[in-house]
């Protein structure tokens, strides 16, 4: 199992060849997404015809609901990490995410989510 951070999916709209292969070497069955990329996503859509189409992709996906632990998760890493790395709600609850499950997060904001104790970042290099 590895979460998509929002970033891979973007790349996956852009046609970015080298994301979209290591999704597929992962597998479909394989990649899941949190509630939070799915609100990222609808969010950025331009207009109805987008919307649409991202709405369809996402039913083909795995998501993983914020569940309230999840939810009090989130609240401890932004009490930590809040004021030294600038940690954003949105990257908070995906992180929590990933640690609640203990699944990698697949992101290419590295930078973003390292320095989260206990947090596993995919390597697309394996």
């Amino acid at each position: 199992m590895i979460l998509c951070d929002t970033n891979i999916l973007i790349e996956i709209y852009k046609n970015n060849s080298e994301i979209i292969e290591t999704i597929k070497q992962i597998g479909q069955e394989n990649i899941f997404v949190s509630d939070v990329t799915c609100a990222e996503l609808l969010y950025g859509a331009r207009n109805k015809k987008e919307l649409k189409t991202i709405r369809s992709d996402l039913n083909k996906l795995n998501v993983l609901p914020i569940q309230s632990f999840i939810s009090s998760l989130s609240v401890e890493l932004v009490e930590k990490y809040c004021l030294s790395h600038k940690l954003s709600l949105p990257d908070a609850l995906i992180a929590s995410t990933a640690l609640h499950h203990n699944i990698e997060l697949f992101t290419l904001n590295t930078k973003d989510f390292k320095f989260i104790e206990g947090i596993k970042l995919f390597s697309q290099e394996k």
